[in-house]
């Protein structure tokens, strides 16, 4: 049973400053996603959009996670990944909460982009991918800002434990 003062412990944690400014990121992360993906859905004609010899703006629908892995057809598996997922942000921000400031903007960074991807597959039941980088024929894997800070949020915090092991 929680005691009064494990409660008021917890709810110091929830309040203080730096977690203020997490949350601030993480909102404005999503905000910029929602701006773009928003516009890209609303604006965009069917054909791909030519940017330079390296990018096109091209709109696909992403069933499954990054980079349409586990992509189904069948709303159970759909749903059981969009709940892992949910999940996952929920201990994500717990961990934010209890973290140093580091990995608490690394963690922010990550949850931003998860809720992008995630409200978008609650409420399209799919993610709107429109950033097409190429070489020639060679295309990546098309993705959105929400993968961006994702991507980012996952090499940073692969990056900070490998050179933390590397200085000790």
């Amino acid at each position: 049973m929680t005691t009064v003062k494990e409660f008021n412990k917890r709810k110091i944690l929830f309040f203080k400053k730096e977690n203020f400014y997490s949350f601030l990121l993480i909102f404005t992360i999503f905000f910029l996603d929602r701006i773009s993906k928003t516009k890209i859905v609303n604006d965009f004609n069917e054909s791909a959009f030519f940017v330079n010899d390296f990018v096109n703006i091209d709109l696909i629908w992403n069933t499954g996670i990054g980079f349409g892995l586990f992509s189904y057809d069948t709303s159970l598996v759909y749903n059981l990944i969009s709940t892992l997922i949910g999940s996952v942000i929920l201990i994500l921000l717990f961990v934010s909460f209890t973290s140093e400031k580091l990995e608490k903007l690394i963690f922010s960074v990550l949850i931003g982009g998860a809720l992008g991807n995630l409200y978008d597959r609650i409420f399209y039941s799919a993610v709107p991918d429109f950033i097409d980088l190429h070489y020639n024929s060679f295309h990546w894997f098309t993705f959105n800002v929400a993968d961006i800070f994702i991507t980012i949020g996952i090499i940073t915090f692969i990056a900070k434990d490998f050179f933390i092991k590397i200085i000790k």
